[in-house]
């Protein structure tokens, strides 16, 4: 590193300071973690690996009339939230994982900057400012990710099986030994699952190999392009004998197609403790990929949507029922929503599995082509939960809208004082956010960040409005 050129002696009135000829100062970082600076002419550089305050040299990659895209070559002021990456695989070098983005930035400073891509979402897309700032929901920051698709590769310039994520910003799969966001058990699997798959006849046809943790099991789910030899089927027998707790599963085809390979043993679920449920799961199954913090997120969830026991509550995109059975041990009446059948089937079965208090009840409906009408027909809920995937919740807010602006169509019924929305994407929750305020009638009571994903550009985030 170099020195800075000019530093004000004491007394003397501040400056922006002059930096020579191609030195960036960087202000900001984007939601891909990239920090963000402006040439002298205002136009913008997104800067792969430079953090906010720094003043560094650039390697332009891409050019655009607004803006530019590079790699950092060098840092002439560092920042002091800058820190060293734990895992030997992070970095800017060629051949790097991508699997993270933000190792080399301090966890705490890391929260700071999801808070503001939220706060900043919500004012730029939605126009809307949250009248509470919620305190981050954080957790471990290693070992947290208990799901994860690793990609399965032969090289043969390499001679070499490769089982790992992606280089950053590259098809190639990363040359990995170890993964620190994984848990330890997990980790210490890989080279043994290289080992595993150079020796077994589908070499060249197993594309990937998902992990999905439960409480008492590792489940590892073989994609697998042809049928198995029984030879192939023996060593994955071998390798669950010889790694305690490992199980495995097969998918010739789409996640629908997931089958245990072996019955018997634990099953693979989580548990909820707080409200004593547990939740079995197939390893494709959407869970939350941090156990840690969807143990704290449901039960502020639940806290924020303060639910009395004779009150209804209508949970939307229920899943498996992550929330909807909590609430259940809480308000008087739960109804979960779902897009699909299949998925309604399964909450039932876990359901039936964790006796409730409260009375519950799941429907299946499109959530992405919701009408007011439809709303009506699902009846008056006094709460609201809703947990949308990235494409966020729209249709939902649109129709809530729609009712709030025509008392005709609205009739008796009565929308909900309160809502509580989980989101995995500021940008549709700042969408629907800018309905809610704006055309629905609602304030935006509070809002802040779920750590979900410590050293990806990831936002997980909860908001709650209220009439």
């Amino acid at each position: 590193m170099t020195e800075e050129v000019e530093k004000p002696s004491p007394g003397e009135d501040r400056q922006v300071p002059v930096w020579p000829d191609g030195w960036l100062a960087v202000d900001a970082l984007d939601i891909e973690a990239q920090g963000v600076a402006r040439r002298p002419d205002g136009k913008v550089v997104f800067i792969d690996g430079a953090l906010p305050t720094e003043v560094v040299s650039v390697e332009i990659r891409r050019r655009k009339n607004n803006w530019e895209q590079g790699q950092l070559t060098e840092i002439h002021r560092e920042s002091s939230q800058r820190v060293q990456g734990r895992c030997p695989h992070f970095g800017l070098h060629e051949g790097a994982c991508g699997g993270c983005k933000m190792q080399h930035l301090h966890p705490a400073a890391q929260v700071a900057i999801k808070q503001r891509v939220l706060e900043d979402n919500l004012w730029h897309l939605g126009k809307v400012k949250p009248e509470t700032v919620l305190r981050p929901i954080e957790g471990p920051p290693w070992g947290y990710r208990w799901r994860a698709r690793f990609s399965v590769r032969h090289v043969r310039k390499k001679g070499a099986v490769l089982v790992g994520f992606h280089e950053r910003k590259s098809r190639y799969v990363a040359d990995i030994r170890e993964c620190h966001v994984v848990p330890k058990h997990v980790s210490d699997l890989l080279l043994p699952l290289r080992a595993l798959i150079g020796s077994m006849d589908a070499i060249e046809t197993v594309p990937q190999i998902e992990l999905a943790c439960g409480d008492e099991v590792t489940a590892l789910v073989l994609r697998h392009l042809e049928p198995l030899s029984e030879g192939d089927i023996a060593k994955l027998r071998a390798f669950a004998l010889e790694h305690a707790g490992v199980q495995w599963w097969l998918q010739p085809k789409g996640p629908d197609t997931v089958k245990l390979l072996d019955e018997g043993g634990p099953q693979l679920a989580y548990a909820l403790p707080e409200f004593g449920v547990r939740m079995p799961f197939k390893p494709t199954d959407f869970t939350q990929v941090n156990p840690h913090i969807n143990r704290v997120l449901v039960a502020r969830a639940l806290r924020l949507l303060d639910a009395a026991r004779g009150e209804r509550v209508i949970d939307w995109f229920c899943g498996l029922g992550n929330f909807t059975l909590p609430i259940a041990t809480r308000a008087g009446e739960v109804l979960g929503i779902e897009g699909s059948e299949a998925l309604v089937r399964r909450a039932q079965e876990n359901l039936a599995l964790n006796p409730v208090q409260g009375k519950v009840g799941f429907a299946a409906r499109n959530l992405f082509e919701m009408t007011p009408q439809q709303l009506v027909g699902d009846g008056v809920a006094q709460r609201w939960l809703v947990d949308p995937p990235r494409e966020g919740a729209f249709a939902l807010a649109k129709a809530l809208a729609d009712l709030h602006q025509d008392p005709a169509l609205r009739g008796n019924w009565q929308p909900p004082s309160r809502i509580v929305y989980v989101s995995c994407n500021p940008a549709t929750l700042a969408r629907d956010a800018g309905l809610l305020v704006h055309q629905a009638g609602y304030r935006c009571m509070a809002a802040g960040v779920v750590n979900m994903f410590p050293h990806t550009a990831h936002v997980e985030s909860i908001a709650v409005f209220e009439q």
